[in-house]
C-alpha cells in the first residue's frame, strides 16, 4: 500500500552542482524584484528551513481534529505540468476546502534535510503552495527520513530513492533529529495544523521477534508529538498509521480471535501494536489507520462488496479502543493490486461502485476523514482510478469519475454529519448500499446488471454498478 511514487526524482540531485551558480543569481534577481512595490510571488522560493514560507492562509484559531474526505498527493500531481491543465485542477478544487495531504519526503517531495541543519524545501513548497492556491485544507504526513538519520550518507547527491531506503526508519539515536525536522516543517508552514506521524510503520518491524517494533515507533511518535505541540499547542497530531492487515479466517497463526468476520480475521500482531501505541502515546488529537478490504493474500471475502464490511468492523474497534477519538483512514483500498502495484483490472464503473461502498463502510465504522491515494499518473489519457487526467498536456487536468465521487462524498458527508436510516425494499437490501442524511441519499448498485430499486420511498432504475445521489 502506498507504494506509488517513491522516487521524487533522484536524477535531479546530480544537477545541483551545475545549477548552483544559476540558482544563486536567480535568488538575487528574485530578491531585487521583491523589494519593488507589488514585488514578485513567493511561490517556489527557498528560505532557511526554520522560517515561514510563502504567504500562508490565516490558520483557524481553534482547529478541529477532523478535516473530512480528500486525497493524498503522490508522485505526480497537479502542482506540475502544463499551465492550462494545472489551472483546470485548481478550478476543480477551488472553494471545496477539500483536505490535501503531502508527505515531507518522497511522493513528489525531495529530501528536506540532505545534510543536518541544511534544508531544501523547494518541492515541498511547491506542493503546499498548490494546496493553498486550490483552497484546500493542508495536511502533512511526517515521513520519510533523510538518509543520514538512518545510517546512510548525507548530501543531496547521496539520497537513496529506492523503495527499500524509504522503507527504513530513523535509527533510535536520530529520533530527536527527526522530531526537530518535524518542528522545522511546522514552523515553515504555520497554516498547516494537521500532522500525521510516519507512514505504515515503515522500518519498524522487529525481525527477531517477528512482530512490529511498536516500542520504537511510539518513542518516535511521542518525541514528534511533543515537538509539534511546542511549536504551537494548537497543532493537531495523530498516528499510528498502521496497516490494518487481515488474513483468511481459517488461518490459525497470527489470526485474531476477537476481531473477525466473513471478510477475514485481523492480524493479531497489528492489534498488539495498536494497543501498545494507544496505551503509551503522549497524546493524540485524532487516530490514523490504513488498510484494505481484502486480506494479505488479496482475497476479497466473500466478494468485493461484502469485503468492505471489514472497514466498518476495524473502524468500530479502533473507536472503542481510543474512546472515540476522531478516526482518519490515511489510505484505503478496495481493489487488489497486481505485481506492479497497479489497480487496472476493473472497469471504472465497477471501481467507483466498490469505492463508494468502501467509503460508506468507513463512515459506518465511525470514520470522519479519509484520503484517497494517487490523484493522477505521469502522462497519457488512460488513468484508471485517478481523480483527474494527467496534467502533462494542455488538455489534461479534467475530472474523472473517481473525483466526482470523492469530492461529492466530502461535500455531502463532512465531519459532524448526522446520518439517517432510510427504508430499503426487502428485495433490494442485498443489492444496494445506502448512506443518508436529512438532505441526501447515496445509493450504490452492487450488481453488474440493471435493477429497479426502492429506497426512501422512491422507485427508480439503476444501471450496472451505478452510483446515484437522491435529494430528500
Amino acid at each position: 500500500m502506498g507504494r506509488h511514487g517513491w522516487n521524487s526524482g533522484a536524477g535531479r540531485w546530480r544537477l545541483t552542482a551545475l545549477l548552483g551558480v544559476a540558482v544563486a543569481a536567480l535568488a538575487l534577481v528574485v530578491t531585487l524584484i521583491n523589494t519593488l512595490p507589488g514585488g514578485g510571488s513567493t511561490r517556489g522560493t527557498i528560505r532557511d528551513g526554520d522560517k515561514v514560507h510563502g504567504t500562508p492562509a490565516t490558520p483557524s484559531e481553534e482547529p478541529e481534529p477532523d478535516v473530512g474526505w480528500g486525497f493524498t498527493h503522490t508522485q505526480y500531481s497537479a502542482d506540475e505540468g502544463d499551465g492550462s491543465a494545472t489551472a483546470r485542477v485548481e478550478d476543480l478544487l477551488s472553494g471545496t476546502g477539500v483536505p490535501e495531504n503531502q508527505h515531507v519526503m518522497g511522493w513528489g517531495a525531495g529530501n528536506p534535510e540532505p545534510v543536518k541543519g541544511r534544508y531544501d524545501f523547494q518541492e515541498m513548497d511547491r506542493r503546499i503552495d498548490f494546496i493553498r492556491e486550490s483552497g484546500g485544507t493542508p495536511v502533512i504526513t511526517l515521513c520519510c527520513a533523510p538518509d543520514w538519520m538512518k545510517g546512510g550518507k548525507s548530501g543531496a547527491d547521496n539520497t537513496d530513492w529506492s523503495q527499500s531506503a524509504l522503507e527504513t526508519a530513523p535509527t533510535p539515536d536520530h529520533y530527536k533529529d527527526f522530531a526537530a525536522l518535524a518542528a522545522t516543517v511546522a514552523k515553515r508552514y504555520p497554516d498547516v495544523r494537521h500532522f500525521v506521524v510516519w507512514n505504515e510503520f515503515k522500518g519498524f518491524w522487529n525481525n527477531s521477534k517477528a512482530r512490529w517494533d511498536y516500542e520504537g515507533y511510539t518513542q518516535l511518535y511521542n518525541l514528534v508529538y511533543k515537538a509539534l505541540k511546542q511549536v504551537n499547542p494548537k497543532n493537531m497530531v495523530g498516528g499510528p498509521y498502521l496497516v490494518m492487515d487481515s488474513v483468511d479466517p481459517r488461518q490459525k497463526e497470527d489470526a485474531s480471535t476477537v476481531l473477525r468476520g466473513t471478510w477475514g480475521a485481523m492480524d493479531q500482531r497489528v492489534l498488539d501494536a495498536f494497543d501498545y501505541w494507544n496505551k503509551n502515546k503522549a497524546g493524540a488529537d485524532f487516530v490514523v489507520v490504513d488498510g484494505s478490504s481484502y486480506t494479505k493474500d488479496d482475497d476479497l471475502l466473500p466478494n468485493e462488496f461484502a469485503a468492505t464490511d471489514k472497514l466498518t468492523a476495524v473502524g468500530a474497534w479502533v473507536r472503542r479502543q481510543t474512546h472515540d477519538l476522531p478516526l482518519w483512514w490515511a489510505e484505503y483500498y478496495v481493489e487488489p493490486a497486481d505485481g506492479n502495484d497497479d489497480r487496472k483490472g476493473w472497469s471504472e464503473d465497477h471501481r467507483v461502485a466498490v469505492q463508494a461502498t468502501g467509503m460508506i463502510a468507513m463512515v459506518k465504522g465511525g470514520a470522519s476523514s479519509g484520503f484517497y491515494w494517487n490523484p493522477e499518473e505521469e502522462q497519457g489519457t488512460a488513468c484508471p482510478g485517478c481523480l483527474w487526467t494527467p496534467t502533462d498536456t494542455a488538455g489534461g487536468g479534467k475530472a474523472l469519475p473517481m473525483y466526482d465521487l470523492v469530492s461529492r462524498f466530502g461535500k455531502e458527508f463532512p465531519p459532524g454529519t448526522t446520518y439517517r436510516t432510510v427504508p430499503v425494499a426487502k428485495d433490494d437490501v442485498p443489492n444496494v448500499r445506502v448512506l443518508a442524511t436529512g438532505k441526501v441519499v447515496l445509493v450504490v448498485n452492487t450488481l453488474d446488471r440493471t435493477i429497479s430499486a426502492q429506497v426512501d420511498g422512491k422507485r427508480f432504475d439503476m444501471k450496472p454498478y451505478e452510483v446515484k445521489w437522491l435529494q430528500r
